[in-house]
């Protein structure tokens, strides 16, 4: 087996309900997670508790698709 090429270093911030903040490398600002539509719905997470935000499944289908 070969040696470690990366390491990432990721901390995750929990906010409330689902919003959360991820720090991430070579980002200046922490990058905002949480739920929209269908997922909002699914977990039953209404607007009044969680704004809109791009779901983790969103960045991992468009970093799949890149």
């Amino acid at each position: 087996m070969g040696e470690v090429a990366y390491v990432s270093e990721v901390r995750i911030e929990r906010l409330a309900g689902p919003a959360r903040l991820a720090f991430l490398p070579a980002e200046r600002e922490p990058v905002r997670f949480g739920v929209h539509g269908a997922i909002a719905k699914h977990y039953d997470v209404s607007p009044e508790v969680s704004e809109p935000h791009a779901a983790t499944l969103d960045y991992v289908v468009a970093a799949t698709a890149g």
